[in-house]
């Protein structure tokens, strides 16, 4: 690891993780579920290279009860039968806000994934997309241990 960020920046950090809690709070208790949140922030992971992020959640969804079928399949999620169409929608918007430079998120999208989602469940859903993101460039530019992380 290049640096501790964490003690480079600890007000920074702290609040980091609290939005964190927040996305876990909202999860636990809203739409989104502590399982499709495994599959976005491992999807995010993917898409950015982050190799000690997609260990992390990896990890944390198997041990969650996620199958290793959907994990080792998340790449290819749109070729496969092995998600619902919720989490469909939900990584068809994780997919096109990660790539959001020059992409935008257009009517279509945002409106498929509304029949999913409510207004409060979609914001907590690009909450989770968005810290992720933040995440990833942490551990990305500081050179994370990947292989280092073990679930609690």
């Amino acid at each position: 690891m290049r640096m501790n960020y964490f003690s480079a920046s600890p007000a920074g950090l702290k609040a980091m993780l609290e939005l964190q809690s927040h996305v876990h709070k909202a999860a636990q208790e809203g739409e989104l579920g502590d399982g499709l949140l495994g599959l976005i922030y491992t999807r995010v992971s993917q898409i950015n290279g982050c190799a000690y992020c997609i260990d992390m959640h990896t990890k944390d969804a198997r041990k969650a009860g996620e199958t290793e079928q959907r994990l080792y399949a998340l790449s290819a999620w749109r070729e496969t039968p092995f998600y619902t169409d919720r989490e469909r929608a939900a990584l068809a918007w994780t997919e096109a806000n990660t790539l959001i430079a020059g992409n935008g998120i257009d009517d279509a999208l945002y409106e498929a994934t509304r029949e999913h989602f409510s207004e409060k469940g979609l914001t907590d859903l690009t909450l989770a997309i968005c810290t992720i993101n933040a995440w990833n460039r942490l551990s990305i530019s500081f050179a994370a241990d990947a292989g280092s992380y073990q679930p609690a």
